[in-house]
C-alpha cells in the first residue's frame, strides 16, 4: 500500500505551501485560484450530468509553460478525436483546464479548483515532477484519481493509490540517450554533468545519468548546478569546458536547458551534449536556435510509432501545428485516452451519470489500473502501483536548418 507515503508527502506539502507563501519561489501566476487553498469536505457530492468533466493541470505561464503547451496541444486533440467518436457511449467529455504556473503552490490551487469547484472525475497533470510531490497528495486525500503525463521522477506512483502516470520513468528512459551518444563516438571517456538543482525531476533524472556514466566505465569530471530560472552559464560550462570533457549532459527544462547548450556552443564546446526529458520539447529551438544541432534526447514517443490511433493522432497534430508532435503531446493525448477508455468500460457495468461522483472517482480508479490500452506511445498498461509499462523507446536528434529558423527531432537507431 501506498498510504505512509501520501501521509508524509502531504506533511511536506504543506511545509512547502507555507514557506513559498511566505519566501517567494520561481513560479508563474495561476489567474484562476489567486493562491487559496479550497475546502475538500464536499468535493464528492452529487453526479455527473452533461459532459463527462476531465481536469487538466499544465502550466500555461511561467518558464514552465514551454512544456505546458505541448501537453495542451495533445489533450486538446483529444478531446475533439474521441468525441467525434461518440464520447463515452454517447456523452462528450469536457476538458476543464487550469493552469498550475511553475511551482507547486500553482499546481496544488489548480488541483483543489478542479477537484472541488470544477467537480472533475480525474486528473491529468501536473506539468513537472516537483509540482505531482506537491499537488498529487490533495488528489489523493480527496480520492480522485491522476495520471500524470510527464511526470518520469522517481517516487511519484508512490505517492498514493490514485496516482498513476503514462510517463515513462527517467531510470528507463534516460540511459538510453548516453548509449547513443556513446555509438556515435566510441572515444568518449570524460563526461561533465549539469542539473537543475531546484527541480524534484533534474535532481532525480541526474542521478540516473550519474550512475550510467559511471556503469559504462566513464570519468565524471564535474557535477555543475543551476537553477530552472537561470539565464547565465558562463561561470559553470566555463569551469567545466576547462576540464575538456568529450561529453556533456544536462537536466533541467526548456527554458535553461536551451540557454545552457547555447552558451556552451559559444563557448567553443564542439562535442555530443545529451538531453534530458526536460529538452524534450520543440520549443526549446526557440531558445538555442541553430545551436541546438546535435543534442541527443531520449524519447518514450515516436511519431513514427505504426499504431493506426498514433497515424490518427500524428495527422491531426500536422494538420492543426504543421509539425511533428512532440512527446509531451503524445504522452497528454494518451493520459487523456486512458480516462475516456476507463470510462467507457466503467459504463458499460454501471451507467456513470448515476454513480454519486465518490463513488465515480473510485471506481473509476480501479478500473484503469486494469485497462490495455493501444496509444500513440503503442500498447500500454499499468502496474498495481499505477506505473506505466510501455515497451517501446527511441533516441532522437535535434536537426536544425542553417539559420536555426526550424528545427526537427530525427530518430536515430
Amino acid at each position: 500500500m501506498k498510504k505512509n507515503k501520501t501521509i508524509l508527502a502531504a506533511l511536506f506539502t504543506t511545509c512547502a505551501v507555507i514557506l513559498t507563501a511566505c519566501g517567494g519561489g520561481n513560479s508563474g501566476t495561476n489567474s484562476t485560484n489567486n493562491g487559496t487553498t479550497t475546502d475538500t469536505s464536499n468535493s464528492s457530492t452529487g453526479t455527473v450530468s452533461g459532459p463527462i468533466p476531465i481536469g487538466i493541470a499544465f502550466a500555461q505561464t511561467s518558464n514552465v509553460a514551454l512544456l505546458g503547451q505541448d501537453g495542451i496541444s495533445g489533450v486538446k486533440i483529444a478531446e475533439k478525436y474521441f468525441n467525434d467518436k461518440g464520447g463515452i457511449n454517447g456523452t462528450p467529455i469536457k476538458l476543464v483546464l487550469q493552469d498550475t504556473g511553475g511551482d507547486e503552490a500553482g499546481a496544488i490551487n489548480a488541483f483543489q479548483t478542479l477537484i472541488n469547484k470544477d467537480k472533475v472525475v480525474g486528473i491529468v497533470g501536473p506539468t513537472l515532477s516537483q509540482q505531482a510531490f506537491g499537488a498529487n497528495p490533495f488528489a489523493e486525500r480527496a480520492k480522485v484519481p491522476v495520471i500524470g503525463a510527464s511526470n518520469t521522477a522517481k517516487g511519484i506512483p508512490e505517492i498514493g493509490d490514485y496516482v498513476a502516470r503514462v510517463s515513462a520513468p527517467s531510470s528507463i528512459v534516460a540511459p538510453n540517450s548516453v548509449k547513443a551518444a556513446l555509438k556515435q563516438n566510441p572515444k568518449i571517456k570524460k563526461v561533465a554533468v549539469f542539473f537543475a538543482q531546484n527541480d524534484a525531476f533534474s535532481k532525480s533524472e541526474t542521478e540516473i545519468f550519474q550512475k550510467t556514466v559511471k556503469d559504462s566505465n566513464l570519468e565524471l569530471v564535474t557535477v555543475q548546478k543551476f537553477q530552472t530560472t537561470d539565464t547565465d552559464f558562463q561561470a559553470q560550462a566555463t569551469n567545466a569546458l576547462n576540464l575538456k570533457p568529450d561529453l556533456i549532459i544536462t537536466s533541467g527544462l526548456a527554458a535553461d536547458g536551451g540557454n545552457l547548450v547555447r552558451q556552451l556552443r559559444e563557448l567553443g564546446y564542439k562535442g555530443i551534449i545529451v538531453g534530458g526529458n526536460g529538452m524534450n520539447t520543440s520549443n526549446i529551438f526557440k531558445v538555442c536556435k541553430a545551436l541546438c544541432d546535435g543534442v541527443l534526447v531520449a524519447q518514450a514517443y515516436s511519431p513514427e510509432h505504426p499504431s493506426e490511433i498514433n497515424k490518427t493522432f500524428r495527422q491531426a497534430f500536422q494538420n492543426q501545428f504543421k509539425s511533428e508532435p512532440p512527446q509531451f503531446s503524445g504522452q497528454a493525448f494518451t493520459a487523456v485516452q486512458v480516462y475516456v477508455e476507463a470510462l467507457k468500460a466503467l459504463d458499460s457495468k454501471s451507467k456513470i451519470n448515476k454513480l454519486p461522483l465518490g463513488q465515480l472517482r473510485t471506481e473509476l480508479n480501479k478500473q484503469l489500473l486494469t485497462g490495455k490500452y493501444d496509444t500513440p506511445l503503442g500498447e500500454i498498461s499499468f502496474t498495481p502501483i499505477g506505473e506505466v509499462v510501455q515497451k517501446d523507446f527511441y533516441v532522437a536528434q535535434i536537426k536544425m536548418s542553417q539559420d536555426g529558423s526550424t528545427g526537427k527531432f530525427v530518430f536515430v537507431k
